[in-house]
């Protein structure tokens, strides 16, 4: 079960003692363990994996997940202890849970993939002016489990400003992040016009059970 935060973890504050999941019937779930992986490129150590037995679509599924230790950002600026949310249905596609613009000294542009758990694509060297990162709150696949392509990238909108104040929708012209079977993606763009929302339609995409993605739609933090 993914948990998404909304700023990147201080992973030496984080163990599974840090989390109650609790059922529909009231019982707390038996945690196992919790890990980053796969997400962890810079910038993305804000969804953790927990693995245990918290039961299932059919039976007891689980509702809520609550921090009852003391998990800390990595910039210590937040402890979330104390913080609880609902569980989104088992069965449920997954959907866009954040957007941000990446500062241009975090960009890691042409770098291939190796292969390894955190090692994915960059956007383009050439004609990149904005990078949005999008987090889903799952990893994410086509239905035939391959990494998105032309398709996928061309379902994406972004709205953006331009100076005047009117806004356009526009597609990135490539895509970053991928290969890594995370729930991260990075929209290249050729823009300069401000990003203020992402939109991607239903259908295209899906999470580890197969579950396709509903329309979703984000707003977009500038960083």
């Amino acid at each position: 079960m993914p948990v998404i935060f909304s700023h990147e973890l201080d992973v030496d504050t984080l163990q599974p003692g840090d989390f109650r999941v609790t059922t529909a019937s009231g019982n707390v779930g038996k945690l196992v363990c919790v890990t980053m992986l796969p997400a962890i490129d810079p910038g993305e150590l804000r969804t953790v994996l927990l693995v245990g037995d918290f039961g299932s679509t059919q039976s007891d599924p689980p509702v809520t997940v609550e921090i009852v230790g003391n998990l800390h950002s990595i910039d210590n600026t937040v402890n979330f202890k104390g913080a609880m949310i609902k569980v989104t249905p088992l069965n449920s596609g997954p959907t866009l849970i954040l957007a941000e613009t990446l500062p241009k000294t975090t960009w890691r542009l042409g770098r291939e993939s190796n292969g390894r758990v955190g090692s994915s694509t960059g956007c383009p060297t050439e004609g990149v002016q904005q990078i949005v990162r999008v987090v889903w709150a799952g990893g994410v696949t086509t239905a035939n489990n391959k990494e998105p392509g032309d398709l996928e990238r061309n379902a994406y909108r972004v709205t953006v400003k331009k100076a005047n104040g009117s806004t356009t929708d526009v597609t990135p012209f490539a895509l970053g992040d991928l290969a890594d079977n995370d729930n991260n993606h990075e929209l290249c763009l050729d823009t300069t016009d401000v990003p203020v929302s992402v939109s991607f339609p239903a259908g295209y995409l899906t999470d580890p059970n197969n579950d396709l993605n509903p329309a979703t739609s984000i707003k977009v933090i500038q960083r």
